[in-house]
């Protein structure tokens, strides 16, 4: 894995490992305010661990600091095709910094080395979905060149 060339010389790119997992579950917790250990467990078996030629589960950390504790943030997509006509494509589903580390590059790195990866894998188009209230990860994914894209999401409660 290649390091980012954006952020700062301090962070470095790479796989998930299992240590890493008790780290990414606490930064979720701390971001989100919901625990939710056995989906963090389930998703490192699913995407850390199977068809990673598909699906990536990246991590930053601080390149200065190899002693492993320094995690800085994760990213998560796949590649899927042909879903209502969709030609294959990335779709990153997950992206989360340490919100102290924030402004430093770290969410460029992650989505510039997941893109790197979608585009070894030959495809040409990255995706993701953002809540329309969610204005910060707008303005992220907007700042890096991401637009509105071709489709429309559409949801039905079902109580």
């Amino acid at each position: 894995m290649q390091e980012a060339t954006r952020a700062s010389p301090a962070v470095r790119v790479r796989r998930v490992k299992a240590a890493d997992v008790a780290d990414v579950i606490a930064l979720d917790n701390r971001v989100t305010r919901i625990a939710k250990a056995e989906y963090w467990n389930d998703i490192f078996s699913r995407y850390g661990k199977q068809r990673s030629d598909e699906r990536f589960f990246l991590v930053a950390e601080s390149g200065a600091d190899r002693s492993g504790s320094g995690l800085l943030g994760f990213i998560i997509g796949e590649i899927r095709a042909w879903e209502f006509g969709s030609s294959p494509c990335g779709w990153v589903f997950a992206l989360s910094v340490e919100p102290k580390m924030r402004q430093h590059g770290i969410g460029s790195a992650l989505l510039e080395a997941i893109a790197g990866e979608f585009k070894k894998a030959g495809v040409t188009k990255m995706r993701t979905m953002v809540a329309r209230d969610g204005h910060l990860p707008l303005l992220f994914f907007r700042s890096e060149g991401m637009i509105a894209g071709p489709y429309t999401q559409l949801e039905k409660d079902l109580e």
